[in-house]
C-alpha cells in the first residue's frame, strides 16, 4: 500500500500547471524526489539534466548546517508526478488576503522504487540535509506538478542560468527543450542542436569525436564549446556561410547548415588525413585554435560554393592550401610560431585566421594566372 506524506500548502496554477508552496522535513525530501542526472540511456539519447554531485560544496553547506538553529530559508524546487493529491481547506475565507492561492493539505506518496518527484534546483541542499545532524529543519519547497522531462530542463536551465552553471551543460540540454525561453538562449539551441547532430549521425565528419557534459570516456576528442562556438559566429556573421541558411522569419535551415558544416568538414578530414582525429595536442587541427581559425576559413570558402558541390569545392581550396599548413609538426613561418606554439586564444586565433584565409587567396591567384 503506498503510503504519504501531508504536508499544509498552498497551491495556484500558472501555465495551467498546478503549483504548491510548503514546508518539509530537509531528511524527507530525498526520500519523495530524485536526482535525475545527465548522462545517456541504452539508445544513446540524453537523460536527467543534472549536473554532478559537488562533494565540497555539500560538505559546506552540512557544516553550515551542523552549527544548529541556523537561517536556511532557500527554497527547494521539485517537479512532482501526477499523482500527489490537494485537499483545499475549507471556512470562511480572509477577505483581505490575496485570492491568488488557496490554503490546504498535499499528500505526496511514497512509494518503493520510483520515487513521486524529481529535484530541479537544490540537490546539493538536499544532500547536505540527508547528510547532516539538522535534517529535521523545515526546508521551503516550491513544487510543482509535471511528468515532462522537457518541462523539468526548461526549469532547470531559467532557475540556473544566472548561476556559475556549466555554459556546456545548458548548450547540451537547450536541443532538448521545447518551450519558450529567453531570446538569448534561443540563439544558443540552434548550434548546440547541430553540435548533437555532428556527433550522432554516422555521416556526419565529427562523429562521436565531440566530448559533451553527459558522456565521459570513449574516443571524443573535440571539446563541445569550440564546435558551438564556431557555428555561433558562423550564423551571427551576415557573411557567414551558416548565416546564408538563416530564413526570413528568423528561423534557422537546420539541415542546409548541417550540409555546409558536413561538406566543408568532410574536406578537411580527406585533405589532412594524418592531423585528423589526434588529440589537441597533438594535431593544432583538433586543437580550439584550429578549429576556430578553420570555422573562419569554412564562412569564407563555403559561401562561394555552389548547392550541391560543396564538398569538391572546398576539398579543391584546401589542397591547394595544404603544403603551407602546419598541424602536427613544422613551423607557421609568416607567424614565427612552432605548429604546437599556438594557443586557443583570441591573437593565436586571430593570427591564424588572417594567414589561412590570405594563403586561400594568394593560392587561387597563382592558379588563375
Amino acid at each position: 500500500m503506498t503510503q504519504a506524506i501531508h504536508v499544509h500548502a498552498l497551491s495556484t496554477r500558472q501555465g495551467g500547471i498546478d503549483v504548491y508552496a510548503f514546508f518539509i522535513r530537509g531528511d524527507r525530501i530525498l526520500e519523495i524526489a530524485d536526482i535525475a542526472r545527465i548522462g545517456r540511456d541504452d539508445k544513446a539519447e540524453i537523460a536527467g539534466f543534472q549536473r554532478p554531485e559537488i562533494k565540497a560544496h555539500v560538505r559546506q553547506i552540512a557544516d553550515y548546517l551542523n552549527q544548529q538553529d541556523v537561517l536556511f530559508p532557500n527554497a527547494v524546487i521539485l517537479a512532482l508526478a501526477p499523482g500527489a493529491h490537494f485537499a483545499g481547506k475549507r471556512g470562511t475565507k480572509n477577505r483581505k488576503a490575496d485570492a491568488g492561492s488557496e490554503a490546504g493539505v498535499l499528500s505526496i506518496p511514497v512509494r518503493t522504487g520510483r520515487k513521486a518527484g524529481w529535484i530541479v534546483d537544490g540537490q546539493q541542499r538536499a544532500l547536505a540535509l540527508g547528510q547532516s545532524g539538522c535534517s529535521d529543519l523545515p526546508v521551503p519547497v516550491i513544487a510543482f506538478v509535471s511528468g515532462d522531462i522537457a518541462v523539468h530542463r526548461e526549469q532547470f536551465i531559467l532557475v540556473n542560468k544566472a548561476k556559475p552553471l556549466d555554459r556546456r551543460l545548458i548548450d547540451e540540454l537547450l536541443p532538448s527543450v521545447g518551450t519558450l525561453l529567453p531570446r538569448d538562449l534561443v540563439a544558443r539551441r540552434v548550434p548546440s542542436a547541430l553540435c548533437k547532430i555532428l556527433n550522432d549521425s554516422s555521416d556526419s565528419p565529427f562523429h562521436k569525436l565531440i566530448r559533451r557534459p553527459s558522456e565521459a570516456g570513449g574516443g571524443a576528442i573535440v571539446t563541445d564549446s569550440h564546435i558551438t562556438n564556431l557555428i555561433r559566429r558562423s550564423i551571427n556573421d551576415p557573411r557567414g556561410s551558416l548565416a546564408l541558411h538563416t530564413l526570413p522569419d528568423g528561423r534557422a535551415d537546420v539541415d542546409g547548415m548541417y550540409r555546409v558544416i558536413a561538406d566543408f568538414w568532410w574536406a578537411v578530414r580527406e585533405v589532412f588525413p594524418a592531423a585528423w582525429g589526434l588529440p589537441p595536442e597533438r594535431s593544432r587541427l583538433m586543437h580550439g585554435a584550429g578549429l576556430a581559425a578553420m570555422g573562419v576559413l569554412m564562412d569564407q570558402v563555403m559561401s562561394r560554393a555552389d548547392d550541391g558541390n560543396g564538398r569538391t569545392y572546398a576539398s579543391d581550396v584546401l589542397r591547394r592550401i595544404a603544403p603551407h599548413c602546419h598541424w602536427t609538426s613544422g613551423r607557421w613561418a609568416a607567424l614565427d610560431r612552432n605548429w604546437n606554439d599556438i594557443q586557443c586564444v583570441s591573437k593565436d586565433i586571430r593570427a591564424l585566421s588572417n594567414l589561412l584565409i590570405a594563403i586561400e587567396r594568394d593560392t587561387a591567384r597563382l592558379e588563375a594566372a
